[in-house]
């Protein structure tokens, strides 16, 4: 009969071969998602170059095209919603109404236009996202960091802080008329 002894230092050596195999599997994984990471800021770095270059070239245009091109039409743009999923942001000028964009930009704008009447300050994306009722998940919160990031590049919020958002000066919301 085996000794306990020799039981437990067997069952120490599966269990720490364990750990080990799952060590070099996580390490494997940092470095692949490390590597996808880098391939991923790379992109929005690629992304926010055309845009600014777009944005330069049709400056106070109405007609702006969408980088990615012309999409396939679907009922809803037949139907003449304004929601699209790439949806373009003018650049905010006086007297701009926000009206002018989709209806998920005009909300995360008068979400924060109503913050700042109220003397409340700056919002994250994940405040952001909780205060739209969303779950509180990476992809939602990176889809809105993704267009308040959009709003701020066009003028609409400021970014006084990493990752706070805020509306810039002279952007009001829909008291206006939207």
């Amino acid at each position: 009969m085996p000794s306990v002894v020799g039981l437990l230092e067997q069952h120490e050596l599966a269990a720490r071969r364990r750990v080990d195999g799952l060590r070099e599997e996580a390490d494997r994984i940092q470095a692949e998602l490390s590597a996808a990471e880098q391939e991923w800021q790379e992109w929005v770095v690629a992304r926010r170059r055309v845009d600014a270059v777009l944005t330069a070239e049709t400056a106070g245009t109405v007609g702006m095209k969408s980088v990615a091109g012309p999409r396939k039409a679907d009922a809803s743009s037949a139907a003449g919603e304004s929601v699209k999923p790439r949806s373009q942001v003018l650049v905010w000028r006086e007297g701009l109404a926000l009206s002018a964009l989709s209806v998920d930009y005009q909300r995360i704008v008068q979400l924060l236009v109503d913050r700042a009447r109220l003397g409340q300050g700056p919002l994250t994306c994940q405040e952001m996202a909780a205060a739209f009722g969303m779950d509180v998940v990476p992809a939602r919160v990176e889809a809105l960091r993704s267009k308040a990031k959009r709003l701020v590049a066009r003028g609409w919020l400021a970014e006084p802080g990493a990752g706070r958002f805020t509306p810039a000066a002279g952007v009001a919301g829909s008291g206006g008329g939207s």
